[in-house]
């Protein structure tokens, strides 16, 4: 099995361990048939990102211990689906994102410039 790519074209790297992400709770943010919503940007979480998908209707700052889900914090890297990344964006409330741990497949949704404009490390 090949490696995952990441959208600059390299190995893809993990997202976060702790909290524990990804489709497949592998902490990489991979993707495959099963995922519908394409869990495919790594992010760095901010308060205003949360309380902004929180209103529009995914809560991840809220602990559902029943999906064994502590709640996001600021700060917290986690797997983004590609279209709220997007949707996120347009309202002008999009977080950081971590390009080498973002998967290539979140280029089918997101322009890399986009990604680039709001790269953690300003490097990229």
């Amino acid at each position: 099995m090949e490696p995952s790519l990441n959208v600059l074209g390299t190995r893809l790297e993990p997202c976060s361990m702790s909290p524990l992400t990804g489709f497949y709770r592998n902490g990489c943010c991979d993707t495959g048939q099963g995922d519908a919503g394409s869990h495919t940007v790594c992010v760095i979480v901010d308060a205003e990102f949360l309380a902004l998908s929180k209103y529009l209707g995914n809560d991840l700052s809220t602990p559902r211990p029943e999906f064994r889900f502590d709640g996001l914090k600021p700060g917290d890297r986690w797997c983004l689906c590609a279209a709220r990344f997007l949707q996120a964006a347009q309202e002008f409330g999009a977080p950081k994102v971590v390009l080498e741990a973002t998967h290539a497949r979140a280029l089918d949704i997101i322009p890399l410039e986009l990604l680039r404009a709001h790269a953690a490390d300003a490097q990229n």
